[in-house]
């Protein structure tokens, strides 16, 4: 099914959507913006992950404030949610930590026309592993140590395999709250990624969106249910986007034979060690990260998150809007603004030139 003109969706409708209409003023970032295109005219309408919540505020003010006719509508339901809702012909494009699947990428011949959808990543930040335990405000953890707190094996904070990590601390004897996603989740999948990457006899189960049933554990809905957890609970540890952390306390991972803290530019250096997924056309620009990745300074447990738009849409006043939004979303100014709300890390200029390239060969169907 082509996309075409869309009534909006019961999850654009929900409590929580996003929403932004151009009114011009002042941007996300406190600069008074300029006049911008006023021949755009109508609604943008987006689903997906929740990861990118700081960085789609801060885009959908600045884009609003430049681009007076235009509306965009974001619902972050979860990566799952939006590229499910994407594929069925509910949005013009979705937000999502995981690139398309096979079958979801076959699916978008079928919602796009024969050139299917294309991805490209527009955010790029370290997931979290964050933790509230009192009288413990640093805390070093290894692949394997991760993996077999979230797996259940590990229940006390003063377990010995957490003291080895950390043979300096104070370690107390709390029982560990291990916090995951209820939703199907691209931060989820992301990080399961990694602990399997890295810790494959500990991390066993099969790499997916849905946080495995069987290691137990505790489960919030969403990135903020998540930290509110983490928050509200003593002896309680997470993973989240670090944009949504706040003050809670972050882990030092182990890469090689350090423990590395989190930052964009530790994230960017896995981004840059990594290489496209094969197989794909053109205008595919998904990534198969480098989680295993020993050099130093690289902060592993990231999340790339992509937007998913069609190849054709029905009329030229989307196609218009479609390529006017994904350009400034990964611009200069665009991915500054996302850096300065959600300590993203910028991304390339190489990598904004291929997707520039990208939006451009959007088109009307037919």
């Amino acid at each position: 099914m082509k996309l075409k003109h869309l009534a909006p969706s019961a999850a654009i409708l929900a409590a929580g959507a996003l929403t932004l209409s151009a009114c011009g003023g002042t941007s996300a970032t406190g600069e008074e913006a300029s006049g911008g295109d006023s021949d755009l005219q109508g609604t943008l309408t987006g689903i997906g992950a929740s990861s990118q919540k700081a960085a789609m505020d801060a885009w959908t003010a600045d884009f609003a404030s430049e681009n007076s006719g235009v509306t965009v509508n974001y619902s972050p339901d979860g990566s799952g949610a939006g590229r499910e809702q994407f594929l069925a012909g509910n949005a013009q494009f979705a937000g999502s930590d995981a690139h398309l699947d096979d079958d979801e990428a076959k699916q978008g011949k079928e919602a796009c026309g024969a050139d299917g959808a294309y991805e490209f990543p527009v955010y790029i930040s370290p997931i979290a592993v964050t933790f509230n335990v009192k009288g413990v405000d640093e805390l070093n953890l290894s692949p394997s140590t991760i993996a077999k707190i979230f797996k259940g094996e590990i229940s006390k904070w003063n377990d010995k395999a957490i003291k080895a990590d950390n043979p300096d601390a104070k370690l107390p004897d709390t029982k560990i709250t291990a916090v995951h996603r209820a939703d199907d989740s691209g931060t989820t999948e992301n990080f399961a990624e990694y602990l399997k990457a890295t810790a494959e006899k500990d991390w066993v189960a099969e790499v997916s969106g849905d946080f495995p049933k069987d290691f137990g554990g505790e489960a919030a809905q969403g990135t903020d249910g998540v930290v509110q957890t983490v928050s509200d609970t003593d002896g309680a540890i997470g993973y989240a986007d670090a944009s949504a952390v706040g003050s809670l306390s972050k882990a030092k991972v182990k890469v090689g034979d350090e423990y590395v803290e989190l930052s964009a530019d530790a994230a960017s250096k896995v981004v840059d060690a990594s290489e496209k997924v094969k197989g794909r056309g053109e205008g595919d620009l998904a990534f198969d990260l480098a989680r295993d990745t020993t050099e130093s300074g690289a902060y592993p447990i990231v999340l790339v998150s992509y937007h998913v738009v069609c190849s054709s849409y029905k009329d030229q006043e989307t196609v218009d809007m479609v390529k006017a939004w994904e350009k400034f979303v990964v611009s200069e100014e665009g991915q500054k603004s996302a850096a300065d709300s959600a300590g993203s890390a910028p991304l390339s200029d190489d990598l904004r030139s291929q997707i520039e390239t990208v939006i451009d060969s959007i088109k009307v169907e037919g």
